[in-house]
């Protein structure tokens, strides 16, 4: 009754910073710009879809993951300060936060993310 009553429907997802321990492994062994990409070749499966932040468009860490999703067959979504950097080229779908101050950028972005969640829980889950 609890669970029938409580539980709600949900898309896999995985935050690629909460990996503490996973990130420092990478780092370590093979460099502090790898972690991001080296999660999205593990967990990456064609068809799955990256959500990529990076106000300037050109973090390392951000663009590699990018690469790396794109390698493996995933669509590639950015959300980037107004110029779009690098990542804006290797993106799907680049969503330019209207600003290029970086706490501006970031501020744009909670919206827009925000926004972007409501639309795909309507779109999944329309009830």
């Amino acid at each position: 009754e609890v669970l029938c009553a409580g539980l709600q429907e949900g898309l896999p997802a995985i935050a690629l910073t909460g990996h503490l321990s996973l990130r420092t492994a990478v780092s370590n062994d093979n460099g502090g710009d790898l972690p991001f990409a080296q999660q999205v070749w593990g967990y990456g499966r064609p068809g799955d879809v990256l959500w990529a932040i990076s106000t300037s468009g050109n973090s390392r860490s951000v663009l590699l993951a990018a690469v790396a999703a794109k390698a493996r067959g995933m669509s590639v979504l950015a959300m980037t300060g107004c110029e779009g950097g690098r990542l804006a080229e290797l993106a799907d779908v680049c969503i330019r936060a209207p600003s290029s101050e970086t706490y501006r950028a970031q501020e744009e972005h909670m919206a827009i993310y925000h926004t972007l969640c409501l639309a795909i829980e309507h779109r999944f889950f329309p009830g």
